[in-house]
Parts: structure tokens; sequence; C-alpha cells
């Protein structure tokens, strides 16, 4: 009897725990549209929208309108559900099919299969982390569809990504609402500064304007009809390739959109005299060596060459005391390293000497910068090519080189990287790629603070994403 007991009581549990299949009904033969309200739960006052949509989305394209039309940045993941339960049917995502799950894949199913009628809901949770938990109401049924999504309505700016969830987002409305009172400053933040450092500029929960709004989904439209990743009208490295499909499947589209701003119909050659250009401190780096150098007992340049390069390339005229030994000149440390890990010098018995293709490429500018750009990204673990891809799609770009660094910073945060787990803090952009990128900008005559746009550099990295 125990047994039985037992074994009724399991299968009850089980039945308790097993997630429904979520009811899907048949596409209509006559697409209709949508004007529904969209509520971020938790919030008060709510954040909310009103959009029209048509009824023929499919989920993967009614998540890109909730991303667009609230302000999420897409950094997260996400699941539709049919129900205000947690425990409810809800349909699963690529990223989940690739951790083993199995269920109703979102894919190919509309959005008229799930609502139909006014009062029918839809439920959104995005970035299982904070929990940002939202409910999309039917108000009405529009016998016409809309071309495309539309904002006609809303309330309340979207709380700024990693936040900490409803409690975090209450604490950093109270705190801008009181004028960022003290006595109102959040206690996860060190001090105003670093919280005003933090949040979003000009970020205040109050804020909405629909007319932001709809220049967003008219953008997300745009993209849309382009295809997404086929809106680069070239394909692009396997590599780079490879890490777009992984990051899509986790729902994150950070590096998409980094590379959504690349002019791809913009050269990515270089003539001889631009070649010239960009690589010359490498030149000048070979120049120097020679046919090589014996390094000093502790491995560095022998002062001499230090003190030759430092004049040649400029270095000496804005470094701060005397340049002539390698360790207190991190600049030429710098060049060395980067020219080492492109290839152009290696060190065998405490000697260093140009690599056989240096020699080659020494006096033709244009083999030396298809040699550089297609070492390019630099680096072996996952930070590292991540970031070097980070830093091409924004140099690509043509974004001024003043604001790379702080490009690449919230690039690699919205993919998930982080320093010692602390969800607010952005890594440092810091790679090898971004250093090679700064040197070919001539970064060594202007005292490493290149700014403006080089394009000569935005055409090199665009040569290193582009597949040939």
């Amino acid at each position: 009897m125990l047994e039985t007991l037992l074994a009724r009581q399991t299968a009850h549990l089980e039945e308790m725990l097993r997630t429904p299949t979520p009811v899907v009904a048949p596409a209509p033969a006559q697409v209709r549209g949508f004007r529904v309200r969209l509520d971020l739960r938790g919030t008060k006052p709510p954040v909310w929208r009103r959009l029209e949509l048509p009824g023929d989305l499919t989920l993967p394209e009614v998540h890109d309108a909730i991303q667009l039309a609230m302000g999420w940045t897409d950094s997260h993941l996400h699941r539709f559900r049919t129900g205000g339960d947690y425990r409810s049917a809800y349909f699963i995502t690529g990223w989940d099919v690739e951790e083993g799950e199995e269920g109703a894949l979102e894919d190919e199913v509309r959005l008229d299969q799930l609502v139909t009628g006014k009062g029918d809901q839809l439920w959104y949770e995005y970035d299982f982390g904070d929990g940002w938990d939202h409910v999309l109401s039917v108000e009405e049924v529009l016998d016409e569809p809309p071309a495309q999504v539309r904002c006609t309505g809303g309330r309340g700016a979207c709380p700024p990504e990693d936040c900490g969830g409803i409690g975090g987002y209450r604490d950093l409305a109270a705190w801008v609402r009181s004028d960022y009172s003290p006595k109102h400053l959040p206690d996860v933040f060190d001090d105003a500064s670093h919280a005003r450092d933090w949040l979003p500029l000009d970020w205040h929960p109050d804020r909405f304007d629909a007319d932001e709004v709809n220049a967003a989904l008219a953008r997300g439209a745009s993209a849309a009809v382009d295809g997404g990743d086929a809106s680069r009208p070239v394909a692009v490295v396997a590599e780079l390739g490879d890490l777009l499909d992984q990051l899509s499947r986790r729902g994150v589209l950070v590096l998409h959109e980094a590379l959504d701003r690349v002019p791809w119909r913009e050269p990515a050659e270089l003539a001889d005299a631009e070649a010239a250009r960009v690589t010359r401190t490498y030149a000048e780096f070979l120049d120097v060596i020679g046919d090589g150098v014996r390094l000093t007992s502790a491995g560095y340049l022998p002062p001499a060459v230090v003190e030759a390069f430092a004049e040649r390339s400029g270095i000496s005229s804005w470094w701060i005391g005397k340049v002539n030994r390698e360790d207190l000149t991190p600049p030429v440390g710098q060049v060395r390293d980067s020219a080492r890990a492109l290839g152009l010098v290696n060190v065998r018995k405490g000697q260093l000497t140009p690599t056989a293709v240096a020699v080659r490429c020494r006096a033709d500018p244009q083999s030396l910068w298809r040699h550089v750009a297609a070492r390019l990204p630099l680096g072996r673990g996952d930070f590292e090519r991540q970031a070097g891809w980070a830093a091409l799609a924004v140099a690509g770009s043509g974004s001024p080189m003043e604001g790379w660094r702080d490009e690449v910073s919230r690039i690699l945060h919205g993919m998930g990287w982080r320093i010692d787990n602390d969800r607010r803090a952005a890594p440092p952009a810091g790679s090898p790629t971004l250093d090679v990128l700064t040197t070919l900008a001539g970064a060594a005559r202007v005292g490493w603070r290149v700014t403006g746009t080089d394009q000569g550099v935005a055409a090199t990295a665009r040569a290193v994403i582009v597949q040939s």
C-alpha cells in the first residue's frame, strides 16, 4: 500500500510540475490588426505603450516590436507565455533548443493564432535575472491591419537595463524624481556621481515620446525588410557570422546593431598612399629594428632602439620623461607587442627579429596593410576575440575615435561581459585589436588620443569584416 501511495504521489507531483503545451489556433484566412496595450507589470505609476500590430506578426517579430516600443536593448533572453502564472504554457526560443529544451518553438507562431478578440492577453518576460514581466492586452480588433507596427500612446520611460528589476527601478525612479536628493540615492551606488555615470543620459522615469518610439519602430521595420543579418549586402567572415548566430540564439543583438551602422557600400580597399599612412608606425618600427636587435637581460628593447623609435614615431614629442627605456615608455611597448601579435616580429634566443613576411612587406605598404588586416582580430580567448570584433564593428561604422572605448565597452556589457560578476559594471574596452586600430590611426603621433573619423582605419575594419 505504501509503494502504491508513493507512486501516486510521485505521479501527481510530476503532473503538477509538467509545463503544459501552449494552445495554438490555425492561422486565420484573413489577416486583421490589433490595437493592444502593453503594460510593464509592477510599475507605479504604470509604464505602458499602446500599439497597433498586424495579426500575422510572428512571435519573434512581436518580440522585436516590444523591445523597440519599450526601449529595451535586446541584451537578454525572453519568453512568451499564454498565462500570467510563470508556470503557464510558454514557447521556447532557439536558445532553449540549443540548451536541449523541448517544447513549442516560437518562430512560426503568429500573433493572431494566440489572440483573436478584445480582452485576450499574451504575456512576455524579458531578462530572467531582473524579471521584466509584460502583458499585452487586446483593446480592439482592426479589420484593416496596419502596414507596420505603430505606437499611438504610452506613459513612462523604459527602466535602465540591469537595474535590479522592479525594486531597483523604483529606487532609481524615486531618486531621480526627488531631483537627485542624497537621501534617496539607491544603496547600490557609491555616490551620486557613480549613479549619474551609470544611468542612461537624460533618463527620467516619467519621460515618454511617441514620436521617438515610432522612429525606433520605423528603423526596426526598415532593417527587417532588409532581412536582419541579410540587411548586410555582403557576407561576413565565418567567425563573425558564427558569433552573430550564437548571440541571436540568446536574444542578444548589440553586435548586430553596431554592424548595422557600418556603411557596407563604402570601399574596403586603400590606395597606396593611404595604406602607407595607416601602416606608417609599424613600418617605422621595422626600419628601426632592421635585421634584428638583441634584447636586454630583462627582455626589453635596448635604450638606443627605444630612443630611436620614439623619436621617429613621434612618441618623444609628447611623452613625459626620457624615452630610452621600454618599461617606462608604455607606448613603445604597445607597438612592439602589437607588432609581435600581428606576426611582424618574433623573439628567439633573446633576439627580436622581423619575420619573413615583414621582410617581404616592409617596403610595400599595400602588402603590409593587407597582412595587418588579415591578422585581425587578435587574441585567443573568448573575451579578446569578442572585444576585437566589437572594436572592428565600431571602427568600421566610422564612429568618432574618441568614442570608441565607450561604444565597445557598452557592446561588451550588452553581450554579457562583466567585471567581477558586477552586473552594473561594463568591462574595459581594451584589447589587442583596439591597440592595432589606434596605432593605424596614428596614435603614436598625437599622444595616444586619436579623435575624429579616420576613413583609412574604417576601411581597414570593413576589409576584415567582409568575407572575401
